[in-house]
């Protein structure tokens, strides 16, 4: 069964969570968005039931931001599901801690420009 893409039965969720942004997910929103990156990326995109933070279709990329929930037994085996469930679309997923995005945003963004480059390779051959 093909995936199916923003659902409408999580549409307000996704609305919910686009509205109310953590820090990190608005300073990483600010450099990605406008395809600032060079590639346009949304943010509480759904797959399934699955929402992700940020979505770039083009290089079927998935990020994630982490947190300090996502230290919890219970939260890091759904975030593990979720993340199998991508990887057997082919969907690559990066994750990044909140305090990493705030407090390293550079090498953040070094790191996901590396990615990006690596999958457009991938997706040119």
């Amino acid at each position: 069964m093909l995936p199916v893409h923003n659902k409408k039965k999580i549409m307000k969720r996704r609305q919910y969570l686009r509205n109310n942004l953590t820090r990190a997910e608005r300073t990483l929103w600010f450099f990605v968005k406008d395809s600032k990156l060079s590639y346009k990326f949304r943010r509480q995109h759904s797959i399934n039931n699955y929402i992700i933070d940020f979505y770039c279709f083009y290089l079927k990329l998935a990020i994630e931001l982490d947190g300090e929930v996502h230290k919890y037994y219970l939260q890091s085996q759904k975030d593990y599901l979720k993340e199998q469930y991508l990887k057997s679309l082919g969907i690559t997923v990066v994750r990044y801690a909140n305090s990493q995005v705030l407090l390293e945003t550079e090498r953040v963004l070094k790191h996901l420009k590396k990615a990006c480059a690596v999958l457009e390779k991938h997706f040119r051959r």
